[in-house]
Formats: C-alpha cells, sequence, structure tokens
C-alpha cells in the first residue's frame, strides 16, 4: 500500500540533526534521532541529512542556516536541547536563525504531551521558518521525542506543502488533509 505522500507524489526532504555533548563525543548511543528518522520515513518524507553536533550554539546556528539556505532539506527536525539544563541552548540558536516563528507547533506538542506526563509544560522548543525550511525542535529523549512528533506528524506535511508554494488556496467548507 502507497503512503499518502507517495500517492500525491510529494516526498519531504527532511534532515535529523540531534544536539547532543555526549552523543557528539560518542559516549552515548543516539536514540532519539532514528526514532524521528523512522517516523518520518513512515509518512514518506526522504530523510537527505542526519548529524549529531554538541550543545554549542554557534555550531547549531551554522548547521541549520546551512541547510535551510542551500535548500538541502525542506524540514528540519533537532532532537535535544530544549531542556532547563546550562547547555539546552537548541531552542535560542533556533530563534537566532529563524526569520518567521511558528508558534503553534510547539503549543500543540505541549497541549497534548501534557497529558502524557506534566513535565511537558518544562519543554522550551521552538519552531519557524528560514527561507523554505520548517525547523522544529523536539526533546533528547527517545520517548518524548516520539510522543511530540506524533502530536504534530499529521501537519507537517500540509505546512511544508504551503511553505513550498504547492497549496495556494483551501476549499471553502472542506476539510484540509493535504497528504
Amino acid at each position: 500500500m502507497e503512503s499518502m505522500s507517495e500517492k500525491n507524489n510529494f516526498k519531504i526532504k527532511t534532515a535529523v540533526l540531534t544536539i547532543s555533548d555526549k552523543g557528539s563525543r560518542g559516549e552515548r548511543k543516539d536514540l532519539s534521532g532514528p526514532v524521528i528518522k523512522e517516523m518520518m520515513e513512515n509518512i514518506g518524507a526522504k530523510i537527505v541529512y542526519e548529524e549529531i553536533i554538541a550543545d554549542e550554539k554557534e555550531d547549531i546556528k551554522e548547521i541549520l542556516s546551512r541547510i535551510a539556505d542551500q535548500k538541502k532539506a525542506d524540514l528540519i527536525l533537532t532532537t535535544g536541547g530544549t531542556g532547563f539544563a546550562k547547555r539546552d541552548i537548541t531552542p535560542e540558536a533556533t530563534l537566532a536563525v529563524i526569520e518567521k516563528e511558528v508558534p503553534g507547533i510547539p503549543e500543540k506538542i505541549r497541549a497534548d504531551t501534557l497529558s502524557i506526563t506534566p513535565q511537558a509544560a518544562l519543554s522550551r522548543a521552538r519552531a519557524g521558518i528560514r527561507k523554505q525550511t520548517l525547523i522544529i525542535n523536539f526533546p533528547g529523549s527517545p520517548k518524548a521525542a516520539r510522543e511530540c512528533l506524533e502530536a504534530v506528524i499529521e501537519i507537517i506535511p500540509h505546512g511544508v506543502k504551503i511553505l513550498k508554494g504547492e497549496i495556494t488556496e483551501h476549499q471553502p467548507g472542506q476539510k484540509n488533509k493535504s497528504f
């Protein structure tokens, strides 16, 4: 059975960026990146870039900018660095490079995941647009990354299609399902 995105001949070029000091040094195996990758592939996305980098603001900014500016991906999903720890700076790096913030995405993630754990309210994750690339931050825990992506995975293709100019208007009275 073909996926909805294959049916529409639309593949989301996706980059998965893991932000982890220990992971970048090989001291811990990254488990959240593979979770995000598998979930996106299950909806027909094409993973075009994967990397694990340290929690360094300038490095995060540089790679987010490069991927978006060189049109390597339609979507960048980061995992890690969204909490309260001193080195958790992914949201700040994201805000420094985006041109438009998309607050509804992290709002939906927090609203949906609060029913699973009250700690969801502690997430500082952000989402926004740079050029024609949507960037979304997810937590570093594999369980939390899965739960958070589940909250928005159905709306991501629609947002990317709008961003890429493939959807320019909606039909009145129809529920919007673009994948």
